[in-house]
């Protein structure tokens, strides 16, 4: 048997595909390096052998030698279907006679094969045999297909698909099922007549998922992607000289070949390419049905026992299907790099790194199976487990239900949530995107224990209530500034405080949706930030829940556990109480949105649909003769509350139905108290960090009560003695830009470098009063599936809070789920986030407070 396989070449500053191979090649042996139709691709060709043992040693030393030579010029080679990182104008064929002819006349169908395979060739000196054994594989051929797909990226974009590869390759008229052949007369025959209806120029040009080598006395395998990992090319010449074997026995034995027909093979390949390991397989041994993948794998894997075990294969092959099961498709790995930071040049080291990588197939993997999803998990502070590793109790159902699917079923469940994900639309975009991102969930769920609930409802309404307040102080007389309870600078200097805030003085309440972000400790909970301006989360906390329900059904939700669909409504709730004195019985809500562009479009569109209100875009409001009408359908409605999902600055200068800047007509509306705006206009001046510091102080001072939640100790490096003892302790403490936004600007003392912490100490010194620090809170962590096994993840808690007539903490709930080895939450920064199980009262959707 021996082995061909094709590499991309990339630059290794930028990681894109460059086509300089043929430099490459003028410094490599031409027996075992060969050019490809692309030149950023270069084909490496083993020796025969025998074992699979002299195999792998051989492309182990031809991988060295090209990713050596490569890393000579500054390149690198990667071994994968495809790679994420392409410049498509800058491709380019290598200049070959025979290659030149094809471009001519396959045009755009050359320019896209910016693809790499696997080839096996296992020998077979009869021709006639190799024909009949090459259709007697095939219904074999798609789990081989799944076992090798690495290529879910495609020019720049996720394709959805785990080999795009394969669907690149099958566009060539002679890719695929060569139909019934029954002697290598008739495959001859075939050939010949491909040639001669001009179609195909030459014999090599035969594409057929398996064939009998043109120029070889071998059966060539050629449905695979190129794999990043040797041991899995290894894994596949096993599987397939096996599978070779036994067909040729079952011949010789006149036993009935089971051949789908193409149309059955050529749907089984689809769904391969489609799911890799991490959905359903198409089962063809028998009648045509979905079978889970690891089933399809491990029943392919005992079919060719017999035949591995006669070749002295079966101990390694066995361990490198269960550790590739365990470990998940080349195509997971990658979306999961890709996840860890929305970085797809992470995704091209990753698959150099693997390229190259020399590691023995018997080295210590993860054990396929449930126990070692979280065998060596260890964590202090921990919600899930104790430092013993005992589960705490609330938790036990859930990690049985997890230990029982195992790493292979919990990235099933992960493949069907991400096509849960796609087919609602569940995305985000994050500044300075084009595309969508999905939004971000790990199936491990958060319980938020029924004692601990009920004292953060107390204490979150009771914060909600003092920042309310301190908001229409703030724009009106500033009693709590007169009377020295906050200093008067700390407010002045607040990038929130708007001139607008003050044209809301008809409104009962500013803050009708506060977001409320929660962390703990051995200690308990802290209120980290008070959200006060646009907040989000609610809708894709409802979602996740949605989400649970629907890809892992094993997680049954305890009916103690309070419901996230009533949300929506006590948000609708909020906003018909903020309806103004002088609105008609029917009065118009609408909630304001960037539009599909918009960084949380699927948020706003779920929330106005459960909500039974109009999403609307600045654009289809027009404000005339003071009172704000919506203008859809050619039909205008009055508008009397707008729930504003879209910022300050963008709402002032987007244009109106009129075609004039929406912003001055509406503030206008707004001061005569003609129109409500959940939430009011200068809310930022409430949740500045630097007045963060002096909740607590607000809730005595307005409400006369004692705070039930803790804030983190604050220092305001605009006083003198707080920036003092900041600059003693800057190592142990957290450096935070007042106007900081989603993680940016924050230095985390204890896990920053001596460099960072001296350039963030010039920064704070050149305008203290713009930072506040605060002491590091140990964030508590909770498992996250990473792939193979659970990972202690820092999570936070971002709450709502409804402010109507009464005082409501919706029951939809959003975990943050920090990046390995952060402590930033944010999507922005690479975080995810988890379905929240809130227990509570029996039938309960939230507390209120009057």
């Amino acid at each position: 048997m021996g082995v061909e396989e094709e590499f991309h070449v990339v630059d290794l500053a930028t990681r894109e595909l460059v086509g300089r191979a043929p430099e490459l090649l003028e410094r490599l042996p031409e027996q075992s390096y060969s050019a490809e139709l692309q030149a950023s691709v270069v084909e490496t060709n083993s020796g025969v052998h025998t074992t699979l043992a002299g195999l792998r040693a051989d492309l182990v030393a031809l991988r060295a030698r090209l990713a050596q030579v490569a890393e000579e010029s500054g390149l690198g080679v990667v071994a994968a279907g495809t790679v994420p990182l392409v410049d498509a104008e800058r491709s380019a064929i290598t200049r070959t006679a025979r290659f030149t002819r094809m471009l001519e006349d396959y045009q755009m169908l050359v320019r896209e094969q910016l693809i790499c395979g696997a080839q096996v060739h296992v020998q077979v000196d009869d021709r006639d045999l190799a024909v009949a054994v090459a259709q007697r594989v095939a219904p074999s051929l798609p789990v081989l297909l799944a076992l090798t797909a690495s290529s879910p990226y495609w020019m720049g974009a996720d394709s959805g698909y785990a080999s795009v590869r394969s669907l690149v390759w099958q566009r060539w008229p002679t890719a695929g099922s060569p139909g019934s052949l029954a002697s290598a007369a008739d495959h001859d025959r075939l050939v010949t007549d491909l040639v001669a209806s001009g179609t195909i120029s030459d014999p090599k040009m035969i594409y057929f998922d398996v064939r009998p080598s043109p120029h070889l006395p071998t059966l060539e395998l050629r449905v695979c992607d190129a794999c990043p990992d040797v041991d899995d090319v290894v894994m596949l010449a096993g599987l397939f000289r096996a599978l070779v074997r036994r067909e040729c026995d079952a011949l010789a034995a006149g036993q009935p070949a089971v051949v789908p027909e193409p149309p059955l093979l050529r749907a089984a390949s689809w769904r391969a390419a489609r799911s890799g390991l991490e959905g359903q397989l198409v089962d063809l041994t028998g009648t045509p049905r979905p079978v889970p993948a690891e089933l399809a794998v491990t029943g392919l894997l005992e079919r060719l026992a017999p035949y591995l075990e006669a070749d002295g294969d079966e101990a390694l092959v066995s361990s490198l299907v269960e550790r590739a099961l365990a470990r998940g498709s080349s195509a997971a790995q990658q979306r999961r790099a890709y996840e860890r930071r929305g970085r797809l040049t992470d995704v091209v080291d990753l698959l150099l790194e693997q390229t190259r990588g020399e590691a023995s197939p018997e080295a210590e993997r993860p054990a396929h199976g449930g126990g070692a999803l979280h065998a060596a998990y260890a964590a202090a502070g921990d919600e899930v487990f104790e430092p013993s590793g005992t589960v705490r109790a609330p938790y036990r159902a859930v990690v049985d239900a997890l230990t029982a699917l195992g790493p292979a079923g919990m990235r099933q469940r992960e493949a069907a949530r991400d096509e849960e994900q796609r087919t609602h639309g569940v995305t985000f975009t994050l500044s300075g995107e084009a595309g969508t991102r999905l939004f971000p969930v790990d199936l491990v769920p958060r319980v938020v224990p029924a004692d601990d609930w009920a004292m953060l409802q107390r204490g979150l309404t009771q914060r909600a209530r003092a920042l309310d307040a301190f908001l229409h102080d703030v724009y009106a007389g500033r009693e709590i500034v007169r009377d020295g309870t906050v200093p008067a600078w700390v407010v002045d200097s607040a990038p929130g405080l708007r001139p607008t805030g003050a044209l809301a003085h008809h409104q009962r309440v500013r803050a009708h949706v506060c977001g409320m972000d929660l962390v703990r400790d051995e200690r308990g909970w802290y209120v980290l930030e008070d959200n006060l301006r646009v907040p989000s989360g609610l809708g894709y906390a409802v979602q996740n829940r949605r989400l649970t329900r629907a890809v892992v059904p094993e997680l049954a939700v305890p009916a103690e556990v309070l419901d996230t669909e009533p949300a929506p409504r006590l948000l609708l709730r909020a906003l018909q109480d903020a309806v103004l004195p002088g609105a008609g019985d029917d009065p118009g809500i609408v909630l304001l949105s960037e539009g599909p562009a918009g960084s949380a479009w699927f948020e706003h569109s779920l929330l106005a649909r459960e909500m039974g209100v109009p999403v609307v875009v600045t654009t289809d409001l027009v404000v005339e003769e003071g009172r704000v009408l919506l203008q859809q359908h050619g039909v205008r409605t009055p508008v009397d509350v707008i729930y504003l999902r879209v910022g300050e600055e963008t709402l002032l200068h987007s244009p109106g139905g009129d075609g004039r800047p929406l912003g001055p007509p509406l503030w206008a509306a707004l001061d005569a108290g003609a129109v409500a705006l959940c939430n009011a206009p200068g809310n930022g001046v409430g949740d500045d960090k630097a007045v963060y510091k002096y909740v607590p102080e607000m809730v005595r001072y307005y409400l006369g009560e004692q705070p039930v939640l803790q804030s983190v100790p604050t220092f305001l490096c605009g006083v003198e003695a707080d920036r003092a003892e900041v600059l003693a302790r800057l190592p142990e403490l957290v450096l935070k830009p007042v106007d900081g936004y989603g993680g940016e600007g924050v230095l985390i003392g204890p896990t920053a470098s001596g460099e960072e912490i001296d350039t963030a100490r010039r920064q704070m010194l050149a305008a203290p009063h713009r930072w506040i620090a605060q002491e590091t809170v140990q964030l508590s962590t909770h498992p996250a599936f990473d792939g193979e096994r659970l990972d202690p993840r820092h999570v936070d808690l971002r709450a709502f809070v409804l402010l109507g007539e009464e005082s409501v903490v919706a029951p939809a709930a959003l975990s943050r789920v920090a990046p390995a080895g952060s402590m930033v939450v944010n999507s922005s920064r690479g975080g995810g986030s988890k379905d929240t199980w809130v227990v509570g009262a029996a039938g309960a959707a939230g507390a209120s407070s009057a």
